[in-house]
């Protein structure tokens, strides 16, 4: 039930991305930028050094660094360490008691780390808005779209995306910066989110939209 031992993979380019049902395009003005579950037990699946992870990093980075440029807000959703059976629920019996109380299993590496002024909400669920303040924070600032980055695509991102799709919230996963457990998971969830909830996207093309 832990995590598996992630082999490296290449992240997908614009052109291997599958073709979105919707012609969304980001506005600054509307926007909220989630960075999903980026902690250190989460990462320490991957080959240090290696795609996808630095790839997805370094992508993340970019994509945080112009957010705060052009004044969207950037959430963190982060998952408490610990946690008690009845904290985790369905969760123990998929992937057992999750990450240990320990504070640099529950770090967000530096590069992509939050800052004054970011949101950082405590993560239950698949989905960053179960037992969150997410939507709250998305309806109170006046926004209606997403954009998801972190780790796992087919797992927590997609879940995500599908749920703002739920609450009529435009959600955009942007494909390189995300990672999964394989290129074929991380295929996967990117056809569906773009057949079904969401708009695919690159980092280059959505940081020329921010």
């Amino acid at each position: 039930m832990a995590l598996p031992a992630i082999a490296p993979y290449a992240l997908p380019t614009g052109a291997e991305l599958p073709a979105n049902r919707v012609d969304w395009t980001v506005d600054p003005g509307r926007a909220v930028l989630l960075v999903h579950d980026l902690q250190n037990h989460f990462l320490s699946a991957y080959p240090a050094g290696e795609q996808p992870l630095t790839g997805m990093l370094d992508n993340t980075a970019r994509i945080i660094k112009a957010c705060r440029r052009a004044g969207v807000p950037v959430v963190y959703s982060a998952q408490k360490g610990g946690q008690t059976p009845e904290e985790r629920g369905l969760q123990l019996d998929f992937w057992g008691p999750g990450a240990a109380d320990d504070p640099e299993a529950l770090a967000v590496p530096e590069a992509v780390a939050p800052a004054d002024g970011d949101i950082v909400l405590t993560k239950w669920k698949y989905s960053a808005f179960v037992r969150t303040r997410l939507e709250e924070v998305l309806r109170g600032s006046g926004r209606d779209q997403l954009v998801v980055t972190g780790v796992y695509a087919h797992i927590g991102v997609l879940m995500s995306a599908c749920d703002a799709w739920m609450r009529d919230i435009r959600a955009f996963v942007v494909a390189d910066a995300v990672a999964d457990f394989s290129r074929e998971d991380h295929d996967m969830a990117l056809r569906y989110a773009a057949g079904r909830c969401a708009a695919v996207t690159t980092t280059d093309a959505l940081l020329k939209e921010i």
